[in-house]
């Protein structure tokens, strides 16, 4: 599968390619949103948990940690990390996963340009939970992708560079076409990226199965956009979005809307 292939090749440049949540949350709201849900007689499932960036939050939280990824060479780097209660396994998160747990975790992984093959991740996430179990996931913002090209352009505006006259390597970004921009399918760094809406994921958890779904804004400084932000861009900040979503205990065809 392409992705295997994708996340394969960044294998040991991991640490360098990819956006560290964790570190670069300002609140620390991610962590304090996992501890919501610990409890030492549970177990975990870390659906796409990469080189396992999470397990320092996740090992001491829960009884075990199952530590879920497509990718063979991540797995491998992430078998490195001295925890005793984990364990692995290779998978696609588009295919169904035999596994269990109380909780759930996914941080930017339910991030395809093909946009069925999201629904059926959160879906297969779904399957996995318990009833009455919750889930902890992150996925990127297209507003605050919008909201930092905004930004750009004030900026560039400041420094007397008319919009029409930005360099388009600066908006690459938005390469695509409408229907690209209109499904929330923009680049990062040329690679085709989902991002939401919050009321389109309100609608696609429910429509996976979740239930008492929250949405709230997981903030990074503007760091995270641009090497050198000048001082004057401040807050709002740049987000992902992080929802918590639960599983209800008895299932029924007659579930209020949330």
């Amino acid at each position: 599968m392409e992705e295997r292939a994708h996340w394969n090749r960044i294998g040991s440049a991991y640490q360098d390619e990819i956006f560290d949540v964790f570190r670069s949350d300002r609140n620390k709201l991610l962590s304090a949103t996992i501890q919501k849900f610990a409890n030492t007689e549970h177990t975990v499932i870390d659906f796409g948990c990469g080189v396992g960036r999470a397990f320092e939050f996740l090992s001491p939280s829960f009884r075990s940690v199952f530590g879920v990824d497509i990718s063979d060479s991540l797995l491998t780097l992430a078998k490195k990390r001295e925890f005793n209660n984990v364990t692995f396994k290779q998978h696609d998160l588009t295919k169904p996963l035999k596994a269990s747990a109380e909780f759930g975790f996914c941080c930017n992984v339910v991030m395809l340009p093909e946009v069925d093959l999201n629904k059926m991740m959160l879906k297969n996430i779904r399957q996995c939970i318990k009833p009455g179990g919750h889930v902890v996931i992150v996925v990127p913002s297209l507003d605050s992708f919008i909201y930092s090209a905004w930004q750009l352009i004030n900026w560039n505006k400041k420094e007397g560079t008319l919009p029409e006259d930005i360099d388009a390597s600066e908006l690459a970004g938005f390469k695509g076409t409408k229907t690209d921009l209109i499904q929330g399918i923009v680049r990062i760094d040329n690679v085709k990226t989902k991002h939401y809406l919050e009321p389109e994921l309100r609608v696609l958890f429910a429509d996976a199965g979740f239930s008492e779904i929250v949405v709230n804004k997981l903030e990074y400084d503007w760091t995270s956009e641009f090497s050198n932000p000048p001082k004057w861009m401040k807050e709002p900040y740049p987000w992902d979005w992080i929802v918590e979503a639960g599983v209800w205990e008895i299932e029924t065809s007659s579930r209020p809307k949330p």
